[in-house]
């Protein structure tokens, strides 16, 4: 029977781990901060936002939070950056994308601290990432990695297909996957718009991981009875409710689910662990910046 992988346990049993983490901060004085900005009125971002702000809440980590109008110039932004940066209280800053058009995304990610960089974007902490020595894991990623270590999967020596090469999943996720370590090891194929003959990829994998932003895009005929799926996609598509959508990920979940091993679902799959991620790298962040030893998992 295909097991379906409860990212929202996993990403509570992450949180339960920052526990100890968020004590020893304490008991030197410190509370994790961590500053989300948003210059967007997209609904989804602002509830993506306010999530976030409420996991700190949960776990004892200091939420600020600053709003800019979408319309306001790109320099008010790098001006809020630049405050971020400096403040003592903030370890960890996350600017909410997609940031309106006349903001260039690159150069906000190059006005944050590397140090404060949590979400792992930065050029510096990519190029650590490929050189095998990541400051901090990108969030998305690293979930992965947690729900295979929870589902009990080992990733040493087996094959892997990564759907997609994005800058936030795809390419963080090869590197991780093929670095030396215990949850490294991997032999990673890297498909895209470009593959040819995408099923024969997909079947010869021992995981494959879904992140291409296309609807339903893999079925179970493209899998194998032993490939375990994450499926990282989020799409609202059509439907006949009362919404007028539902949410749907990058595979077709029904078919791959009679086929598949193991299979993440949409939502609650990949999506909790993306929020327990970005926590888990605050208070890893807040430790280096305060000279705290502090023991994370």
């Amino acid at each position: 029977m295909t097991e379906v992988i409860d990212g929202n346990a996993v990403a509570e049993d992450v949180r339960g781990d920052l526990e100890d983490g968020i004590e020893t901060l304490a008991d030197a004085g410190v509370r994790p901060g961590l500053a989300t900005v948003l210059m967007s009125d997209d609904p989804a971002s602002e509830t993506y936002v306010s999530m976030k702000q409420r996991d700190c809440e949960e776990v004892g980590i200091e939420g600020i939070h600053v709003e800019l109008d979408a319309d306001a110039p790109a320099e008010d932004l790098y001006d809020t950056v630049a405050d971020l940066n400096a403040d003592p209280e903030v370890h960890g800053i996350l600017v909410q994308m997609p940031l309106p058009d006349h903001v260039e995304d690159r150069e906000v990610l190059r006005a944050i601290d590397p140090e404060k960089d949590v979400d792992g974007f930065h050029p510096e902490n990519v190029g650590r990432l490929v050189a095998g020595e990541p400051r901090y894991r990108p969030c998305t990623p690293h979930g992965i990695q947690k729900l295979l270590d929870a589902t009990g999967v080992e990733t040493e020596g087996k094959d892997v297909t990564i759907v997609g090469r994005s800058n936030i999943v795809g390419k963080p996720l090869a590197n991780l996957f093929f670095r030396k370590a215990h949850d490294g090891n991997a032999t990673v194929t890297v498909c895209h718009s470009r593959t040819t003959d995408l099923e024969a990829k997909t079947r010869c994998a021992d995981v494959v991981v879904a992140a291409a932003g296309v609807p339903e895009m893999i079925d179970g005929s493209m899998l194998t009875e032993e490939t375990v799926v994450i499926d990282v996609g989020i799409n609202r598509v059509d439907a006949d409710n009362e919404k007028g959508y539902e949410l749907v990920g990058d595979v077709d979940f029904e078919s791959a689910k009679e086929k598949a091993s193991a299979i993440t679902p949409v939502p609650g799959g990949v999506g909790p662990m993306t929020r327990a991620m970005l926590l888990y790298n605050t208070v890893k962040a807040a430790g280096r910046q305060e000279g705290v030893a502090v023991d994370l998992p």
